[in-house]
């Protein structure tokens, strides 16, 4: 009892690789109102207001050895301190004012409510095992059909730079020594989407795999299978997160994933959660050329088939 009661005020990392659907899954466990929810503070783009320290690689990777760096911060986040005068001066354009205004309330309310965090980050993936053990967080990975997510990766112009995981040795040393060769080459190819995507998938969901062989109690769930059957298969995951499955919750999975949505998200909408989630299964079959859908195959095998099956292409 003193175990599931813990568990019920920790807060709640959802992170995989971006274009994962990592916004979706965390949005709809943030559907239960004990959370506020918190964008990405890995993010090198995120706003100092809600975490205070500079980020300076896609996929920083967290440990026990650099964590002096990043743990008052994040303390600081997953209490709801938010620092208005660094985002202040951090403020260009209209809408970062009123960005602020929207992340200072859901601080505020996280704050005065005693709210649990709920922090949605892909790039927190290779520090899954440090948000664990030093924040207490409960880990919902999300793992989504590769093609699916080169697809969008591709669809959005999004290339990757390699060099922000070269650039960390530790990573390199801990995680990612079975893949550094590769990583040098396809880092030659910048504007390759197809070659980059397809090697940080498998980089980072073949990480993911040892999370899983290390048994380290991460919740692990296929964004098809959510996409499937969301009212099914996010009842299952609130059960593994201890968390009541109210009706208030099953109305807003509905809403989110009811088939009147849109198939596709528009470029200008990348984070837009209401779709037809179970048309955008497959959507890659219709938008990737039959050569780019092979090349994606056979790069990813080594890791994709312990993810998925043959049917599955």
């Amino acid at each position: 009892m003193e175990e599931i009661s813990a568990k019920r005020n920790n807060p709640i990392l959802v992170t995989g690789m971006h274009r994962s659907g990592t916004t979706w899954v965390g949005k709809m466990i943030a559907a239960n109102k004990q959370f506020a929810y918190i964008s990405e503070p890995l993010n090198v783009l995120h706003r100092p207001g809600v975490f205070q320290h500079n980020i300076q690689y896609w996929y920083t990777y967290i440990n026990q050895k650099n964590e002096a760096a990043y743990l008052p911060a994040f303390k600081d986040t997953i209490s709801f301190r938010y620092h208005v005068l660094s985002e202040l001066q951090a403020l260009h354009f209209p809408k970062d004012f009123f960005r602020m205004i929207r992340d200072w309330s859901s601080f505020t309310k996280g704050r005065l409510q005693n709210k649990r965090a709920l922090i949605k980050d892909p790039f927190a993936i290779f520090s899954s095992q440090w948000f664990a053990e030093r924040l207490n967080c409960q880990v919902v990975i999300v793992v989504r059909h590769p093609a699916a997510v080169i697809n969008s990766m591709k669809r959005l112009g999004w290339n990757f730079n390699f060099q922000d995981l070269l650039t960390q040795r530790e990573l390199l040393e801990d995680w990612l020594s079975p893949y550094q060769e590769e990583i040098y080459q396809v880092s030659k190819h910048k504007s390759d989407i197809i070659l980059q995507g397809s090697l940080l998938w498998k980089i980072i969901y073949g990480t993911v795999a040892q999370y899983q062989k290390f048994n380290l109690g991460f919740h692990i769930y296929r964004h098809e299978d959510l996409s499937r059957n969301p009212l099914e298969s996010y009842h299952a995951l609130y059960h593994d997160l201890d968390l009541r499955f109210t009706r208030n919750v099953k109305d807003v999975i509905r809403e989110y994933s009811d088939s009147k949505n849109p198939k596709n998200l528009s470029s200008n909408k990348t984070h837009s959660v209401r779709l037809n989630s179970s048309a955008n299964i497959k959507n890659w079959k219709d938008s990737l050329e039959t050569s780019e859908i092979t090349q994606i195959r056979k790069l990813t095998k080594e890791i994709a088939r312990q993810y998925y099956s043959n049917e599955d292409w």
